[in-house]
C-alpha cells in the first residue's frame, strides 16, 4: 500500500525555512500580501515534496516569529518528520531551541538539521556552528540526526537534503489508515461557487468523495463533496496526507481552527483531561497551582488550569508529571494525543505530553490520586490488550502474554469479552480490525467490479496479496471465509467476488455483444477468425479478451483453438450430432462425413473435445468418455 508523509520545517525567524522549502519544491509558500511585504512567514504554508509508488511526500513551513507559534504548534503536530532549519551565520537561536522542545514534547523522533545559508559565512565557521547545533541536540532525540549544508539560493546540497529525507520516510511506517478518520481543521475559507473548504493534514484513517462526516466538538453533519491533495482532485485522502475537503452542509462561519473532522461517534469531546508532562529545562518562571495556561492540542488552543495532585507549584522537574488540564472550551482528543503547554502571560512554552485519560474526574489533592493516575498511565488490562492487536493485528496467547505482561488467568479474562476474536483455534485479534478488513476486502471488490465488471471475482491469492503486507495471511483467510458464510462474499472455483455480484457485459457493450453472437450462431460450424467478428461489432482492443472470456465462461462461445470460436449452441448441436452418429470409437474421417466440415475446422473441434475430456485420443481414432 501506498505510504503517505508530512514533513516540517522549523527554527528561528529568518533562518531560511520558506526559502529552503522553494528551493525543495518549487513552490512559494508565503502566499499573503503581509507576508510577502515583511518576508516573514505568518501562516502555515504547504507543498508538495515527492512522490513515487511507494510514497508520496508533502512538507509544511512553520513560521518562526515567536507572535505565530500557535500556527507553528498547529502546523507540527501532524508531521512524521521535521527539518530543523539553522541559518550558518546565526547558528542556534531562542526560536531554534523552543522549536526544539515543542518536538520533543509532541513526539516527534523523527528529524534531520539542514544549515542553511552556508554561501554567507567562511567553511571554518560552518564547523564551529556544526558543532553548536550537536551540542544542543545532545540529551535530545535528535541527538544523532543526520546534519546537511544547503544554499537555497544556488540549490548547494538541496538534493542531498531531498534524498535523505526521502530516504529516512522509506524506512518508516505510515499513520493507521485502519482507524475512524480524523483530521484537525487548520484552515478554512470559502472557494466562489464550491462553498466551504477546510484543509489539514489527516492524522489517522481515511475519507472518500461523498462521505458523510461530523465537525467536532460542534456536532455539524457534513459531506465530503469534493476531496483535494495539493490542488489535484482525488477521490479519496489518507493518514499522512495533507488534504482539503469541500464540505456540504456547513458555513465558513460556523468552523475554525481546531475543530476536528471525523467519521466516528467514537472520539472523545471534553475539557477536563488527565495527563502525564514534562517541563522545559529553563523555565523563567514559577508554575503554580491552578495556573491559566494556554493547552495547544491537534490545530486547537484552548485555555486552561494546570491541576495537580501533588505539589502546589513546580519550577525545575525532569520526571514526567501527572495532573489535570481543566480547560475553558471543548476540545477532541483521545488517550495517547500530544499537546503543547504554553503561560499566556509572560509568554513562554512550559512544557507539553500526552493524554492519559480524555474524560478526566474530580480527584482529591495526595498520593492516592497518584497512584491511581499511574494505573491508568499504564493502562487497563484490555487497553493493553487492545494496543498490543493493534500493533501485531493478530497474536498467539503467550505472544500476549509477553507484549501485556499480564497474568495468564487475567488476560484469558479480558480475552471473554466480544471485543476480542478468537480464530484458527489459537490467534487473537480485535472484533473491529476484523471488521475493517472485511470493509475493506468489500470495497476492493467493489471496485474490482465496476472497473471489471465481465470477469467471475478476483483471483484469491491475487486478492490477499493486496493485503499481506498489512495483516497475517491467516486473517485474511478467516476474514473472507466468515465473509462467505455469512453470504458478503462468495467463491466460484479460485475466484471471490461479492455475493450480489453477476458477471454481465456493461450496458454500454451489450447490443454489439449481442451483434456478435447473433453473427456468429448465424455462421455456424463455417466461422471466420473471431478478431474479425470483434472488428465487425465494434469491439474496441482494450475489452476484446475480457468481452471473449466471459463469454466463453458463460458458454455463449466455445473455443475451437485461439482463431475459431464457434457460438455455444453450435458447439453442443455438433457434439450431440457426432455422438449419435458413430459408434463408441471413431475416425476423422467418420467425424468429417458427419459433420461435413473441412479439416480446417475439424481438427480443432476434435482436440476441443480432448481437451473437455469427452473423448480420448488413440493413435488414429478417438473413444467417447
Amino acid at each position: 500500500m501506498k505510504r503517505y508523509f508530512t514533513i516540517g520545517m522549523a527554527g528561528h525567524i529568518d533562518h531560511g525555512k520558506t526559502t529552503l522549502t522553494k528551493a525543495l519544491t518549487n513552490v512559494d509558500t508565503d502566499r499573503l500580501k503581509e507576508e510577502k511585504e515583511r518576508q516573514i512567514s505568518i501562516e502555515l504554508g504547504f507543498a508538495p515534496l515527492y512522490e513515487d509508488n511507494e510514497i508520496q511526500i508533502s512538507v509544511v513551513d512553520v513560521p518562526g516569529h515567536e507572535r505565530f507559534i500557535r500556527q507553528m504548534i498547529a502546523g507540527v503536530a501532524g508531521i512524521d518528520l521535521v527539518v530543523l532549519v539553522v541559518a550558518a551565520d546565526e547558528g542556534v537561536m531562542p526560536q531554534t531551541r523552543e522549536h526544539l522542545d515543542i518536538l520533543g514534547f509532541l513526539g516527534i523522533k523523527n528529524g534531520l538539521v539542514a544549515i542553511s545559508k552556508i554561501d554567507r559565512v567562511e567553511e571554518e565557521f560552518i564547523e564551529l556552528v556544526k558543532e553548536d547545533i550537536k551540542e544542543e541536540l545532545i540529551g535530545t532525540v535528535y541527538e544523532d540526526a543526520p546534519i546537511v549544508l544547503v544554499d537555497s539560493i544556488s540549490k548547494f546540497g538541496v538534493e542531498s537534503l531531498k534524498e535523505q529525507i526521502i530516504h529516512m520516510l522509506k524506512e518508516r511506517e505510515m499513520r493507521d489508515v485502519k482507524g475512524a478518520f480524523r483530521l484537525p481543521i487548520d484552515q478554512v475559507f470559502t472557494v466562489k461557487g464550491q462553498g466551504t473548504v477546510v484543509r489539514g493534514t489527516v492524522y489517522e484513517g481515511m475519507v472518500e468523495e461523498g462521505q458523510s462526516l461530523t465537525v467536532i466538538p460542534k456536532g455539524l453533519e457534513v459531506r465530503a463533496r469534493q476531496i483535494q491533495v495539493h490542488h489535484h482532485p482525488a477521490k479519496e485522502a489518507f493518514a499522512g496526507q495533507r488534504a482539503a475537503i469541500n464540505l456540504s452542509g456547513v458555513s465558513k462561519d460556523d468552523l475554525e481552527r481546531g475543530d476536528v473532522v471525523v467519521s466516528s461517534e467514537h472520539f472523545n469531546v471534553t475539557r477536563t483531561i488527565d495527563v502525564a508532562i514534562r517541563v522545559v529545562e529553563d523555565l523563567d518562571y514559577m508554575v503554580k497551582q491552578r495556573m491559566p495556561i494556554k493547552c495547544h492540542i491537534g490545530t486547537a488552543e484552548v485555555m486552561g488550569r494546570i491541576v495537580f495532585f501533588d505539589r502546589n507549584e513546580l519550577k525545575e522537574e525532569n520526571d514526567e508529571i501527572l495532573c489535570q488540564i481543566r480547560l475553558d472550551e471543548e476540545i477532541v482528543t483521545k488517550r495517547g494525543d500530544r499537546f503543547i503547554l504554553r503561560r499566556p502571560s509572560p509568554q513562554e512554552t512550559i512544557g507539553g505530553g500526552w493524554v492519559i485519560d480524555p474524560q478526566g474526574q474530580k480527584y482529591r489533592f495526595g498520593e492516592r490520586t497518584i497512584s491511581e493516575l499511574e494505573q491508568k498511565k499504564e493502562g487497563t488490562p484490555g487497553e493493553r490488550i487492545v494496543t498490543a492487536l493493534m500493533e501485531s493485528k493478530s497474536l498467539l496467547l503467550d505472544e500476549l502474554i509477553t507484549r501485556t505482561s499480564l497474568e495468564k488467568d487475567v488476560l484469558k479474562e479480558e480475552l471473554q469479552s466480544e471485543d476480542f476474536v478468537l480464530y484458527n483455534g489459537k490467534e487473537f485479534t480485535l472484533k473491529v480490525l476484523v471488521e475493517v478488513i472485511e470493509e475493506e476486502l468489500y470495497n476492493r471488490l467493489r471496485d474490482y467490479h465496476t472497473n471489471f465488471p465481465m470477469k467471475q471475482g478476483l483471483n484469491k491469492g491475487e486478492f490477499i496479496q493486496a493485503l499481506v503486507k498489512q495483516y497475517p495471511k491467516g486473517l485474511l483467510d478467516y476474514v473472507i471465509e466468515e465473509g462467505i458464510k455469512r453470504g458478503v462474499f462468495k467463491r466460484k472455483e479460485q475466484f471471490i467476488s461479492l455475493n450480489e455480484f453477476e458477471a454481465h457485459v456493461p450496458k454500454n457493450w451489450q447490443a454489439r455483444s449481442e451483434n456478435l453472437i447473433q453473427k456468429l450462431k448465424s455462421d455456424g460450424m463455417q466461422v471466420q477468425y473471431f478478431t474479425n467478428y470483434l472488428k465487425d461489432a465494434g469491439i474496441p482492443d482494450n475489452i476484446a479478451f475480457d468481452l471473449r472470456k466471459f463469454l466463453e465462461d458463460t458458454e455463449q462461445i466455445a473455443a475451437l483453438d485461439g482463431q475459431f470460436y464457434w457460438h455455444g449452441d453450435v458447439f453442443k448441436e455438433s457434439v450431440a450430432k457426432l455422438k449419435s452418429h458413430t459408434e463408441k470409437e471413431f475416425e476423422v474421417g467418420e467425424a468429417k462425413d458427419v459433420l461435413g466440415l473441412s479439416r480446417k475446422y475439424m481438427i480443432p473441434f476434435l482436440e476441443t473435445l480432448d481437451r473437455r475430456g469427452l473423448t480420448i485420443r488413440a493413435g488414429n481414432k478417438r473413444i467417447w468418455k
